[in-house]
């Protein structure tokens, strides 16, 4: 019984988010950084980052254009050989669990026990975060999407990015999904918020103070994961 007197549902859907929430930083640098240790002579196409992030700060602020341009300078044309062996490296680096939260991974293995639902949703490109779910045990992987030409990288993006506003309609998607289920939300970034206050129990772990005041303008909860 919740301190109201009110049953706490049976089972829930539990949707995670990746970078800062079950992870101690952000992946697709890291990611992007093992794949140069890889493909050294890469690196050579970061001569363009600095106009990518000018037209970033400067133009459209649009957080899927930099992202898209920054994969096509490091992996652009990249095999889908290569892509996948560095993604398999880069999931078996995780598993260690240095990069993990331990209470995030605590709270996972809670979910599971309890027979819930679980929802890896993330921003971060799919050709790695779909492993990191299928590792972790999530029942479904919802993340941005990356196209392809044929067998080689192409870099743009398949989906919208999968932050702020379109996490907040693949909530929308997964009410659908389960339609008799209420869903439990965490995230950690004011980008967040919005999801976080559509699902029935919204969680902002280790926010900014304040991301953390906005969540207590909405009734959000906050916690500390270490």
């Amino acid at each position: 019984m919740t301190a109201a007197g009110v049953s706490e549902p049976s089972r829930w859907v539990a949707v995670f988010d990746l970078d800062g929430t079950l992870t101690r930083r952000d992946t697709l640098m890291l990611f992007l950084a093992s794949f140069l240790r890889r493909h050294p002579r890469r690196v050579l196409g970061l001569w363009r980052l600095p106009f990518a992030l000018f037209d970033y700060l400067a133009k459209n602020r649009d957080r899927g254009v930099l992202k898209s341009r920054v994969i096509r300078m490091v992996m652009g044309g990249a095999s889908r050989s290569a892509v996948a062996a560095c993604a398999d490296s880069f999931v078996d680096s995780l598993r260690p669990r240095r990069r993990l939260r331990p209470t995030a991974l605590a709270v996972l293995d809670a979910h599971r026990a309890a027979g819930d639902h679980l929802v890896l949703l993330s921003a971060s490109p799919d050709f790695y975060v779909l492993g990191v779910g299928g590792s972790l045990g999530f029942e479904r992987t919802l993340c941005t999407e990356i196209e392809w030409r044929g067998d080689r990288l192409d870099g743009a993006l398949k989906t919208a990015n999968r932050r702020g506003a379109e996490k907040l309609r693949c909530l929308a998607w997964l009410r659908a999904q389960y339609p008799d289920l209420p869903i439990i939300a965490y995230g950690n970034s004011a980008s967040d918020l919005d999801h976080l206050r559509h699902a029935d129990r919204g969680v902002l772990v280790n926010g900014s103070p304040a991301a953390r005041g906005l969540a207590a303008q909405s009734g959000i909860l906050t916690a500390s994961w270490t």
